[in-house]
């Protein structure tokens, strides 16, 4: 089993740290937490990136801490699990309560609300898989009620590549965009804007160690080869991919605009939110190269996800974000990050640090855990009715989409994801 899955005293839910908004109940990023993220001061005029570490309210400059020798997270994700585990015990120990390292590390502060957060590292790759079986379910049906699954679906993990250029952190707003459609009546197809923009709810895997070309990563190995989780939105303009997706699956529909939230949570502080991953005995069950004892044991990620949705109108007056839903990872994924591992290098292919792999959209069996619009409005035939009496069928320019996510057990602190946010600008 990985050392990256055994608890350590990094994880004692007793442990606190000196930087006191850490303690603060409901804190995404208490000393248990530890995530990564490239930030820059607000008022910097250059290109001064630095990689950091979120406690509480605060970004611990990782390089100038003598943790890493590097601002380069690439780099950190390359190190070995031992190199990266043993990174972890050290800015435990130094910013838990009575550390010696108190007034070395304060100085090196600074406010998350005084940064401007970046891309945590260079993405080369993104794939985006399809793992939320009552997702693919739901779409099915509206599409072919007589079988809402493709065969291959129970048995291989779906997913097609998508555009790292295009890969946005939170914050990122982008313009809706333009294509193709024909309407089913329509002789010919018309361009313009989209009319039909929705979101996804997903995660994003990001790869640590890569391999070499040719030479796969076994299903035991793939836990060491994740670096870390984000919250992803997978933005998607239904009716160009209604049109275009044949035959070989999406393009201009997807590669538009993706947005992940700013802090890497690592695979080792997920180490106390682990649950089995289990099939029906009716469903066909892994191949041999997608199955172990370990992945059986403790492949999911019990990682609670919520959407909120802000119009420009509940801007405009105030208001709150409202709740669109709240579900569970792992009650809705059907493979997990180790079974993507495993099956997108079986056939040679080389991942490399900081490549992202999405897990599609995390949808659960309610429609109050649906995890995109067009399940939630039935392909748009279902309008929602906001509290402020606005509905919506798909986003609206001027909607603002927020996931959010957290970890919570018995025996451990709670800790967060964070969240990622963007707003639709017109075409």
């Amino acid at each position: 089993m990985s050392q990256l899955l055994t608890r350590n005293a990094s994880h004692d839910p007793s442990r606190t740290s000196w930087v006191e908004s850490a303690n603060q109940p409901g804190c995404d990023f208490p000393i248990q937490n530890l995530p990564w993220g490239r930030y820059r001061l607000k008022t910097a005029n250059t290109n001064d990136w630095h990689l950091g570490v979120a406690i509480g309210d605060q970004i611990l400059d990782a390089r100038a801490a003598d943790v890493i020798d590097t601002d380069d997270l690439n780099a950190v994700m390359a190190l070995s699990p031992q190199q990266r585990l043993a990174i972890r015990n050290q800015l435990s120990e130094g910013l838990q309560t009575g550390s010696a390292k108190q007034a070395q590390w304060q100085a090196l502060l600074t406010p998350q609300a005084d940064v401007e957060m970046g891309l945590p590292c260079r993405i080369g790759d993104y794939t985006d898989f399809y793992t939320g079986i009552h997702h693919a379910t739901a779409v099915g049906k509206l599409f072919r009620p007589d079988q809402p699954l493709m065969p291959n679906y129970q048995w291989v993990p779906i997913g097609y590549h998508g555009r790292s250029s295009s890969i946005g952190v939170s914050g990122s707003d982008f313009k809706r965009p333009q294509g193709q459609t024909k309407a089913p009546d329509a002789a010919a197809p018309s361009f313009g804007p989209s009319k039909r923009l929705d979101y996804e709810l997903e995660l994003g895997f990001f790869m640590a160690q890569g391999n070499a070309q040719g030479e796969p990563i076994a299903i035991d190995d793939a836990e060491d080869h994740l670096f870390g989780v984000v919250l992803l939105n997978d933005w998607s303009a239904r009716d160009i991919q209604a049109w275009e997706y044949q035959p070989l699956g999406p393009f201009l529909a997807k590669n538009f605009a993706t947005t992940i939230s700013p802090w890497v949570v690592t695979n080792e502080a997920l180490a106390p939110f682990r649950a089995p991953f289990t099939r029906p005995a009716s469903d066909p069950q892994p191949l041999p190269y997608l199955d172990s004892a370990n992945n059986k044991a403790q492949g999911q990620l019990a990682i609670s996800l919520e959407v909120l949705l802000q119009t420009a109108q509940m801007h405009a007056a105030g208001l709150a974000p409202v709740r669109l839903s709240l579900g569970r990872a792992d009650q809705a994924a059907y493979w997990t990050a180790a079974q993507l591992i495993a099956h997108h290098t079986v056939n040679g292919c080389n991942l490399q640090p900081g490549d992202l792999l999405g897990s599609g959209t995390l949808s659960g069996e309610l429609p109050t855990e649906a995890g995109s619009l067009l399940e939630m409005t039935q392909g748009g035939k279902q309008p929602i009715t906001l509290p402020n009496g606005e509905q919506r069928t798909f986003l609206q320019d001027g909607d603002t989409l927020i996931l959010r996510g957290w970890c919570e057990a018995e025996g451990a602190a709670r800790i967060g994801l964070g969240q990622v946010q963007a707003t639709v600008l017109p075409a």
